[in-house]
């Protein structure tokens, strides 16, 4: 297409990414540079610490099990997400195609779902503090290559069936979509047909993710001895840092698709600055 909006007569067969609307072109080499040095610090920080863990034997823990798996999502994330946005600011290419785009809002959403992950690290926590004698039997390596490995098989299930549901929308125009990259809720609003079910079911699913590992920390709260709390906490210091980096900006980005669209791509921006695997020493 020669123009970021089709008419309403034609059928759309590609995107326009607008990134952060608002934004002068002046700076978009500056934008553009600064997602690039976040993009290589994620990659490289990430790459060095599963490098570390696959010749480290004495890392070959459950524990570190789980660490590696947020690693590998975490690069997997910023890897489908950042390359088209910088392009778009570096060579002001923002258009993708249809299908692409398609595939690109699947990947997000799949890496997305992997929050899962971070269901089966409050599981072992929740084992780890309740269970302790038990833990060894109950959490071996082999347990933990299981639950991970079902936790990113399982995770295509809900972007597949909500991809699915955008796929039967019609989109005649407009194709410009204001964010950083094909997500659900955005490419939604740009069908021609009422999408409000199709959202709704994604947002049950989304928060069903994000929400429901919560459980088991709950379940650490009702421990009635004080003392038995504290310990409890600080045992599982290092994982509620991780789960409340991870939850505060994905329950943002989800539970405020009405907001404006500037605030929901900054928030989006302090996702891929602060991934939510990158620290947890």
């Amino acid at each position: 297409m020669s123009q970021a909006n089709e008419t309403t007569a034609s059928v759309v067969t590609e995107f326009f990414i607008v990134g952060f609307p608002g934004l002068q072109p002046k700076y978009y080499s500056l934008i553009g540079v600064l997602l690039f040095i976040i993009y290589i610090a994620v990659i490289t920080g990430n790459s060095l610490i599963v490098v570390l863990f696959v010749t480290e034997r004495s890392l070959h823990k459950p524990m570190y099990i789980i660490m590696l798996s947020l690693f590998l999502s975490d690069i997997g994330f910023c890897t489908v997400a950042l390359p088209k946005v910088i392009s778009r600011y570096w060579f002001n290419d923002g258009y993708i195609g249809f299908h692409v785009c398609l595939f690109q809002r699947k990947l997000i959403h799949y890496f997305g779902t992997l929050s899962l992950i971070m269901m089966i690290m409050a599981l072992d926590r929740y084992l780890a503090i309740c269970y302790p004698l038990r833990y060894p039997v109950l959490i071996t390596n082999r347990t933990m290559r299981l639950l991970i490995g079902f936790s990113w098989v399982t995770a295509m299930i809900a972007p597949t069936i909500s991809l699915m549901q955008t796929m039967k929308l019609p989109f005649r125009g407009p194709n410009m979509i204001a964010h950083c990259f094909c997500d659900g809720s955005s490419i939604n609003q740009l069908a021609c047909a009422d999408a409000t079910l199709t959202n709704l079911n994604a947002y049950a699913v989304a928060m069903f993710a994000l929400l429901y590992p919560f459980k088991f920390l709950v379940s650490v709260l009702r421990i009635a001895n004080a003392q038995g709390r504290l310990k409890a906490f600080s045992t599982c210091a290092t994982q509620l840092t991780i789960i409340t980096i991870y939850y505060v900006p994905h329950f943002v980005v989800y539970t405020t698709s009405n907001i404006h669209q500037d605030q929901r791509n900054q928030t989006v921006l302090y996702q891929m600055v602060c991934p939510q695997k990158q620290d947890h020493q």
